[in-house]
């Protein structure tokens, strides 16, 4: 028999049936001279400090430094876990040989190889390595199966990773507990999570220690069209009020007319940190929930593999490009344009040298039905994106004119869509973010009557008093970005381009990080914003090294594992330099003579976090339900109703719960805010106009909150609504 192991219950199906495994058994799939079986996450872990020497179970700084001799692996204490671990060590134990179809990355390699090497396995191992799970794709990866081997550097970048956070984060952890912490209120270091959380408290520093300062532009108005004086802000108000008696009265010529034809490009196809920014952009949707929504349509079938760090496609996708456009019927409209030409095959979509593990994110033209309402936001999303990048560039005309004034110039520019282009396909939506904008600046669309040289006349100047701004807090999104391009605070230059790639983290554990931080109370979101607590301020505060709260750390990691996992890099030399920081982190904080302490985080109304992070209970442990025969959690869970006054209130429309039906999410359509549960017959709705004024994502939240809005209660609209 040929062992096939699957990532998860429901990808082991697909596989079983196209391979014609069809007949089920008790935690695995038969027939056609193959074995179909699968794990459900992580199996087998890294063992505990105990499990080397007794010594460590307890937290003293005597037993500091834990560095195991050799690190071990064990299995978890779960008997779900047991169940199916030896079930696939029996199958392997007989086996021909075995395909490892783990999830196809760095983690999912992890994953399948600590089970073979748990179980001892003797049998040729092979990978499957596909980006979709089409049956087109399983077929193809099948015909296609590589020896393990060849993915044997990936497994020792994963392993480097997990034993170097454990080593990290064991030593680190308890080392800052026992000095700093107050006893019950441990603190929680880690090698990704740490230079997180130090961009939000540097973030937050920035905003309460800023200073406005005032500062003031020079205007005029020239037939009805607003120009700017090129002299820029002056700093003192006498220095811009002599330069208005200079022009006031006198009369103002047009100097110079420049129209410039241009073009935009469509926005790059996504990965999964840029799918995940939109989304919070768009929708509001948290990282985590996005990556959520992003893994179930590729297990539908619908996209393709969500964890990916690139924005291109193989040049061997191309020739599928009018099948896939064929196949996604429901926009039918929007494709047919493409399809009546040839597909171009552009180096900004088609390029081999910038793939990895995987090619970004893209609908595989299976067509998608069954989708809940945030599934199909982060479709919709990555399906006209994948459209709009085969469709003509968006024509634009850009007219730059100069005057004069006594002397002093001034300057208006305005752009004009002259063929939209690619920006067809988002007609009726919102317009796409740009990353290469600035996300503050305010585009100017504005069209520029015609004007000529020489042209004069009368004009209006004034003088407008400003201030500079501080820096906005951070939101998901841009913390997203920032975990991204975290190369912007590292001076060395090959740190930069490694953290280009990758940054803080993995695109796959960033919302994972994000979420961490704010059930360990670090962090709070307050609306988008997300906001540092004063426990988490005071543990930046207290870290002495900057090596461990600084984007340097992450950077030397992440170039070093490539270099490992590329060939280039020696993993003992890798062990032997991280072993040595963690000594010095260990030894400098056993130095410290301060007696700093670090007290559990304060929580109150305006603080809460959002309701994925509800306040701690403590209530005894309920008996633990049985595991399904395959070994996942059953899909039924007991509802435990909570007093009202237990949930923190939401802060976001993402958050709040449709008070009708008590089950949907809140949605921002195109003419009202209503309910995800609208298919299943939900009517709540909230106008974007009340009392004849438009509403904002904020009102809509109070409206939820029970509070009035333009002098209206949420009572009263549902009232009106039905």
């Amino acid at each position: 028999m040929k062992v096939c192991i699957a990532e998860k219950p429901s990808v082991a199906r697909d596989i079983a049936r196209m391979l014609g495994a069809t007949a089920k058994m008790d935690g695995y799939y038969e027939g056609n001279d193959y074995q179909v079986t699968w794990v459900f996450g992580h199996l087998c872990t890294l063992k505990e400090p105990h499990d080397y020497d007794p010594m460590w179970k307890q937290w003293m700084m005597e037993t500091l430094p834990i560095i195991p001799s050799t690190f071990g692996i064990k299995l978890k204490n779960d008997k779900g876990v047991s169940k199916q671990f030896n079930l696939i060590k029996r199958l392997i134990d007989n086996a021909e040989y075995v395909v490892n179809c783990g999830d196809a990355g760095q983690e999912g390699e992890l994953i399948q190889r600590w089970v073979l090497q748990y179980a001892k396995c003797k049998a040729p191992v092979y990978r499957l390595w596909i980006s979709s799970l089409t049956d087109e794709a399983i077929s193809q990866g099948f015909a296609n199966l590589r020896p393990s081997a060849d993915y044997d550097s990936l497994y020792a970048a994963g392993a480097l990773r997990a034993i170097g956070d454990w080593l990290l984060g064991m030593n680190a952890t308890r080392a800052y507990s026992i000095k700093y912490s107050v006893p019950g209120t441990p603190l929680s270091i880690g090698r990704v999570q740490t230079p997180t959380l130090a961009l939000v408290v540097a973030r937050h520093k920035e905003i309460i220690n800023f200073k406005p300062e005032l500062y003031w532009e020079l205007k005029t108005l020239f037939c009805n069209t607003n120009f700017s004086c090129t002299k820029g802000k002056f700093k003192k108000k006498e220095d811009a009020e002599k330069v208005l008696q200079t022009v006031t009265g006198q009369p103002f010529s047009i100097t110079k007319v420049d129209k410039k034809a241009g073009k935009e490009m469509p926005p790059k196809l996504f990965d999964l940190t840029s799918l995940q920014v939109e989304c919070n952009r768009r929708f509001g949707y948290t990282a985590e929930l996005t990556l959520k929504c992003a893994q179930s349509l590729y297990e539908k079938k619908y996209t393709t593999y969500p964890r990916v760090d690139t924005r291109f496609l193989p040049e061997d996708v191309h020739p599928k490009i009018p099948q896939i456009m064929g196949g996604i019927q429901n926009y039918s409209l929007l494709t047919a344009p493409v399809l009546q030409k040839p597909i171009p095959k552009l180096k900004r979509i088609f390029d081999n040298s910038k793939i990895t593990d995987h090619h970004a994110i893209i609908p595989t033209g299976v067509l998608a039905t069954n989708m809940t309402q945030e599934e199909f936001n982060v479709y919709d999303i990555v399906t006209r994106c994948f459209i709009a990048n085969f469709y003509p560039d968006c024509q634009i005309s850009t007219t730059t004119v100069e005057g004069e004034s006594a002397g002093v110039g001034f300057k208006t520019s305005g752009k004009e869509i002259v063929d939209p282009g690619w920006r067809l396909v988002y007609s009726d939506d919102v317009k796409p973010a740009n990353p290469s904008e600035d996300p503050n600046k305010e585009e100017n669309n504005t069209v520029i009557p015609a004007f000529t040289v020489g042209q004069n006349g009368p004009h209006n100047p004034s003088i407008v008093e400003k201030q500079t701004t501080p820096p906005k807090p951070y939101t998901e999104a841009t913390l997203l970005r920032a975990m991204e391009t975290a190369g912007k605070n590292v001076e060395d230059e090959e740190l930069r381009e490694a953290m280009k790639e990758n940054g803080i983290g993995r695109p796959s554990t960033r919302a994972g990080i994000i979420e961490t931080l704010f059930k360990r109370e670090y962090m709070i979101r307050q609306r988008k914003n997300i906001i540092p607590t004063e426990r988490g301020i005071k543990l930046i505060d207290t870290i002495n090294q900057e090596l461990i709260k600084s984007a340097e750390l992450t950077g030397q990691w992440e170039k070093k594992l490539r270099l490992v996992e590329k060939k280039e890099y020696q993993s003992a030399d890798f062990m032997a330099e991280l072993k040595k920081m963690v000594c010095e982190v260990v030894d400098a904080v056993k130095r410290d003579v301060s007696m700093t302490k670090i007290a559990e985080a304060r929580r109150d109304a305006r603080t809460c976090v959002s309701d994925e992070q509800p306040p701690k209970e403590k209530k005894p442990r309920a008996p633990r339900k049985k595991k399904a025969d395959d070994g996942s959690e059953p899909t039924a869970k007991k509802t435990v109703k909570r007093k009202k006054t237990d949930t923190p209130a939401p802060t976001s429309l993402a958050e709040c719960v449709c008070p009708i039906c008590k089950r949907g999410r809140i949605l921002k359509g195109r003419t009202a805010y209503g309910c995800s549960e609208y298919a299943s017959g939900c009517n709540f709705r909230i106008p974007f106009f009340i009392n004849n004024i438009a509403i904002s994502d904020d009102d809509a939240v109070a409206l939820l909150q029970g509070n009035a809005v333009r002098g209206v209660m949420l009572s009263t609209l549902l009232g009106v609504n039905g």
